[in-house]
């Protein structure tokens, strides 16, 4: 395995790859963290725990069955075998062409889950600043027809810029947890309802993607448009801890009031005191 430390962040090294026209692994660290898979200079595949993948987006959404996905992929482990190749490239490559054959997903929209995933891949990975990055040799995975790294940060700026624009920090808002309104002051339509009816007040952007198979940035842009409907509670903010003390900052008891005179109170004119003569008592209580 390679280190690098040379470009300045991943989209540069993307860069810098694809005028190399390389294939390879770019191994991101941090939270999420995940893997760039580059052919040829292209990426044809984002993996990380941040956004569903395509196996989770099918899966979840029931656009493809359990029983059906592993009817293709004791089809995939099969062709692999028969091949003699110790590798994944042929079970990836067997696993699409038994979903299609099977009819239960069209070689199109495969195709465009596949592309779809890169770019939310990116976009998760994009919300924390990673804390490295290593460069390993390609391993197979399901590929994309493949997106040049320009493309890929130029879409991923737009984005930001979309969500920031109505929501403030992007980071900040993929770690919100989400409460719906009570009362929904409106009825919300089917796609926000299927949103609804997951939000529990503990699940996040995220959770709520991989609960329903769908792209993280696509339910982020959903839940926007809820808020501005009314269908969200924002969570309220917990007063700061840092508030700086209004105690007395001499440590000890209060200072106790002057003994009175043993004589007669003098008089005083009227106003004459700075507090109107109300109290003398000094101890801040």
């Amino acid at each position: 395995m390679i280190r690098t430390d040379e470009p300045r962040n991943v989209p540069a090294l993307l860069n810098r790859m694809r005028q190399e026209e390389r294939s390879a692994t770019v191994l991101v660290s941090g939270s999420p963290g995940g893997s760039i898979h580059l052919r040829d200079g292209l990426v044809v595949a984002v993996h990380t725990p941040g956004a569903p993948g395509v196996e989770s987006q099918l899966l979840k959404s029931q656009r493809v069955d359990e029983q059906a996905w592993a009817a293709a992929a004791a089809t995939a482990r099969a062709a692999r075998d028969d091949a003699g190749i110790t590798g994944t490239d042929p079970y990836h490559a067997a696993l699409d062409a038994a979903l299609v054959g099977q009819g239960v997903v069209g070689r199109a929209e495969l195709d465009l889950l596949h592309t779809a995933a890169v770019f939310d891949g990116a976009f998760a990975l994009a919300l924390t600043t990673p804390t490295g990055w290593e460069l390993s040799e390609p391993v197979p995975v399901s590929c994309a027809a493949g997106v040049e790294p320009a493309r890929l940060a130029e879409e991923t700026a737009r984005r930001f810029g979309h969500l920031s624009q109505h929501r403030g920090p992007v980071g900040e808002f993929a770690r919100t947890r989400i409460q719906a309104a009570t009362p929904l002051p409106v009825r919300p339509g089917a796609r926000h309802a299927a949103v609804l009816s997951v939000v529990n007040g503990r699940r996040t952007p995220r959770d709520i993607a991989f609960a329903l198979g769908r792209g993280l940035y696509a339910v982020m842009a959903d839940l926007i448009r809820m808020d501005a409907l009314g269908l969200l509670r924002r969570e309220q903010q917990p007063p700061p801890t840092d508030r700086p003390s209004t105690a007395p900052r001499v440590a000890g008891p209060p200072p106790q009031a002057p003994p009175a005179p043993a004589g007669p109170l003098p008089r005083r004119a009227p106003g004459s005191h700075p507090l109107g003569g109300a109290s003398t008592d000094q101890s801040g209580a």
